[in-house]
């Protein structure tokens, strides 16, 4: 079975800001069958994010697939490294979370107008805030949006995942990324509600918990263990991703 992670940080946002090589990514990815890994770093200036996933997917061609962050910098503009990156370096993507860069309109709306123009999706951690979700993906209905860990970050209140869910429900250009998520079962029902093409796996990896290839195993498990058909599951562990990202 094909298996795509739509989620995985060079650097993550922790208090640690910890980072992970690209060595170290493909070797959990091999050790958890996984053939390909959208990689991007936060806790640092976009500027350097694009570096750190472009000098990633220049030592592992055809297996880690960079994405941007977007993260305003007083001392640079940063909408021209984006679009650069996606039209000369062949990122695929934009990443935003809500941790670093405040979602108000006068804020991120410029990053999500330029990934609408460009024709790439934004991954976006939301903190669990639907009502700027629901802003986005009706401001920007040629943008394709996808809301990370069905809303918020290991959520513990389904009434809270199934707000993203119906969000999702009513916007067809909203997606669903599967990573970081406290309560399976939602995923399938993500997948039975809004459509098992429009929710992707991800591990929000890597995590040492209590290795690196442990966690992504458990990961992929998750959704091999839902309660969906076999084509199901294959859509949301790579189908979906490949169509969007038009991997062949």
């Amino acid at each position: 079975m094909v298996i795509y992670d739509s989620h995985v940080h060079l650097k993550h946002g922790d208090a640690a800001a910890t980072e992970y090589s690209p060595e170290a990514i493909i070797e959990t990815m091999d050790a958890a069958g996984i053939q390909k890994s959208v990689v991007f770093a936060m806790s640092t200036t976009a500027e350097r994010s694009i570096e750190m996933a472009a000098a990633a997917a220049r030592q592992f061609p055809g297996r880690l697939i960079p994405y941007a962050y977007a993260l305003p910098d007083y001392r640079k503009a940063v909408l021209p490294l984006i679009e650069k990156a996606v039209r000369e370096l062949g990122f695929r993507g934009v990443k935003l979370h809500a941790a670093e860069c405040r979602l108000a309109a006068h804020t991120t709306d410029p990053a999500f107008g330029l990934a609408a123009e460009l024709g790439v999706p934004c991954l976006v951690d939301f903190a669990g805030d639907c009502t700027a979700a629901e802003r986005v993906a009706a401001r920007f209905p040629r943008l394709t949006l996808i809301i990370a860990h069905l809303g918020q970050y290991l959520c513990t209140s389904p009434d809270r995942v199934d707000s993203f869910i119906e969000l999702a429900e009513r916007h067809a250009n909203v997606l669903l990324d599967a990573s970081g998520v406290a309560l399976p079962w939602k995923i399938a029902e993500a997948a039975r509600r809004a459509g098992a093409g429009r929710v992707l796996f991800g591990t929000d990896g890597p995590h040492k918990a209590p290795d690196t290839a442990a966690f992504a195993r458990a990961e992929v498990g998750k959704v091999q263990a839902l309660d969906l058909t076999a084509e199901e599951k294959a859509e949301i562990l790579g189908g979906a991703l490949a169509r969007l990202l038009k991997i062949e």
